[in-house]
């Protein structure tokens, strides 16, 4: 299938109402470019679950606390878009942040206040604490693109895993639409693919491996009978604490009941989650922990 690359959200909409209009189910899978076989893993599901399949590739300045981040984020726009032609996505579009909120920028290009979105309970600690509006920017944004594409189904990654209870609870309040949450895709080292891996040199990278070790201890002791949240939380921990690695935070959640600090026990549906720099590149994982171990499981292969 051809690629229709759209540069102007008003004509991705309008060629939305007109794929829907002809009865046409869509996949949607929102992503900040920069694509990779993650990405991709995604569009394939969507293209073989729907009529047609889309994405948008738009690096949103809302969802960014730091600028150096937002300026060395990786923009490849047309190299996407090879790719995407090439697993089958029908469109993609991108466009400006005054173009996906018309008359809603001040004078300085700040959205006005009353556009933002609140990303409920899902935002608090963790990421929402260490990121502060990050969730906002994230809940206003794919509020917006599923205002524009009105997609039957839209697939998010779980290696961002706040950022899927955010986006399930956006889709709760509306209505629709349905949220697929797709495994992380996983370098052979365990490490879990990111745009940010191209900015690592190969031996941070190998380095950075120390994530999944940590997630990997975790699983393999809760399923080994361990339910002390102390206990599993040193052992994710231990991995990480070597040179190079600044660790911002590694702590068991309950996915059943997201709490901002330590969850009750005992864990319903436990998720480990980490956060860490390695120089100036900050990089997430998670792990639910009664899932086979990323490491013990080997390495996720995209078809």
């Amino acid at each position: 299938m051809r690629l229709e690359l759209l540069r102007d959200p008003n004509a991705a909409e309008r060629w939305c109402a007109e794929q829907r209009a002809a009865g046409k189910t869509l996949g949607f899978v929102p992503t900040m470019g920069a694509l990779h076989d993650g990405h991709l893993s995604l569009v394939r599901r969507a293209v073989a679950e729907n009529d047609l399949a889309c994405v948008s590739v738009f690096v949103n300045p809302l969802q960014f606390d730091e600028a150096s981040d937002l300026e060395s984020y990786p923009r490849d726009l047309e190299g996407d878009a090879r790719l995407l032609e090439g697993v089958g996505c029908a469109m993609a579009f991108t466009g400006a942040l005054a173009e996906f909120f018309p008359g809603r920028l001040d004078a300085a290009g700040a959205l006005e206040p009353e556009s933002w979105v609140d990303p409920g309970p899902g935002a608090a600690g963790l990421e929402g604490a260490c990121r502060t509006g990050h969730f906002e920017g994230v809940a206003t944004i794919v509020q917006r693109l599923f205002e524009l594409v009105g997609p039957t189904r839209a697939y998010f990654g779980q290696k961002d895993f706040q950022q899927t209870l955010v986006v399930r609870e956006l889709a709760r309040r509306a209505g629709e639409p349905e949220v697929v949450v797709c495994p992380t895709a996983r370098e052979d080292h365990g490490l879990a693919r990111s745009s940010r891996n191209e900015r690592l040199s190969p031996e941070v990278r190998r380095r950075a491996a120390c994530l999944a070790r940590g997630l990997s201890a975790a699983a393999e002791a809760w399923q080994s009978g361990e339910r002390r949240l102390d206990v599993l939380e040193a052992l994710l921990r231990a991995p990480l604490q070597i040179d190079g690695v600044e660790l911002e935070y590694a702590a068991v959640r309950d996915a059943r009941a997201w709490t901002e600090g330590p969850p009750a026990e005992p864990l319903g549906r436990p998720v480990a989650v980490v956060a860490a720099r390695f120089g100036d590149v900050r990089l997430i994982d998670n792990h639910e922990l009664d899932q086979p171990a990323p490491l013990a499981a080997g390495p996720s292969r995209v078809p």
